[in-house]
């Protein structure tokens, strides 16, 4: 890859962060603290939280057998998404290139950043050409874009392709596994010293059910953490949301009970919906949800909503035409489903 330097905007390789009043005196013993401006009463909610949430650095270090150097939390999986286009990204001058159909907040971030969002269109199949997307590159091109599991597809893309990406490609290459955790595959996340232009994203808001918290992690070199530590807004994750994070990787046993119901409703589910006379076919998943082709997708998303029930209709996105993309919920809900639409006429 180009080094680090090369492929960092000029402006943030120079910027100087904003030092906040918790960082000059880390590492000392305080009891009183007059630094901030804070009101002083109403403990526990007035304190401004640790800008980069050690403590919960280092718990999910241990959950996720990363270092602690090479975790980034941030405001959802969206800042992170934000950061890689503000770290990387000269606006009205470089490129990206992503797999499509994908995750939409990789363009949406692309246009609030100017930056060109290049989209090179996956196999019918959902398959990965690693010879097309390195064919959209150029030498403008910062960052390649890759979600596996897929969303909406569902399906891993496969690995060896996107470690060919990860070689031949000179910039950056952003995997994001937020429904990894639904599968059996190695995540990328071990592989961060094999390929230093890496970096993973994951999320508390799919298989940590946390999603009301809104807390992203993106795992990385040090050298870009520190990057993202340098641009990101100062206290970005909240007191409440990094307790609550704390309670949930301390509720482990609770968190593998609800990926095996899950898992287990997944494999009920999907041939249930494939027996339907209004499916045309459902395709393989590694996540919590399904993608569904059905014979007239949007009059089946109203009649469902008619009835209280609210899936996702990919319709107008690439290749995933009549499609509705099917959330895995609970037995009760997915019962609620099947009912409906044994019924739909």
């Amino acid at each position: 890859m180009k080094s680090l330097q090369e492929l960092t905007r000029e402006n943030i390789w120079k910027l100087k962060p904003y030092s906040c009043a918790r960082d000059e005196f880390k590492g000392r013993a305080a009891e009183v603290f007059l630094d901030a401006n804070e009101n002083p009463y109403n403990q526990h909610f007035n304190r401004y939280p640790d800008p980069l949430q050690e403590e919960l650095k280092a718990k999910l270090a241990t959950v996720k057998q990363v270092p602690a150097a090479s975790i980034f939390l941030g405001n959802g999986s969206d800042e992170a998404i934000d950061l890689v286009y503000r770290v990387f990204c000269e606006p009205r001058q470089d490129n990206v290139v992503a797999i499509a159909p994908t995750y939409g907040m990789y363009a949406v971030c692309a246009d609030v950043n100017d930056v060109e969002y290049r989209a090179v269109e996956l196999n019918p199949d959902f398959s990965l050409d690693a010879d097309r997307l390195l064919a959209a590159v150029d030498a403008q091109t910062k960052v390649i874009w890759l979600c596996s599991p897929n969303n909406p597809t569902g399906n891993n893309l496969d690995r060896q392709a996107i470690e060919r990406v990860l070689t031949e490609f000179q910039g950056i290459v952003v995997v994001d596994e937020a429904y990894s955790d639904f599968n059996d595959q190695r995540p990328f996340r071990f592989d961060l010293d094999r390929f230093p232009n890496l970096i993973v994203l994951n999320t508390f808001s799919k298989l940590w059910a946390s999603a009301a918290i809104r807390l992203g992690m993106a795992f990385a070199s040090p050298e870009i953490i520190a990057l993202f530590n340098k641009v990101k807004y100062p206290y970005n994750v909240n007191a409440l949301t990094q307790q609550q994070a704390m309670k949930t990787l301390d509720n482990m046993q609770q968190v593998q009970y609800w990926r095996a119901t899950i898992l287990k409703e997944r494999a009920q589910l999907l041939p249930a919906v494939a027996e339907l006379p209004i499916c045309k076919a459902v395709y393989p998943t590694d996540a919590n949800f399904l993608l569904a082709r059905m014979t007239d997708a949007d009059r089946i998303y109203h009649y469902l909503v008619d009835r209280g029930i609210v899936v996702r209709n990919r319709s107008r996105v690439q290749l995933c035409g009549n499609c509705l993309r099917i959330t895995i919920g609970t037995p009760q809900e997915n019962n609620a489903l099947l009912g409906a639409l044994r019924q739909y006429r």
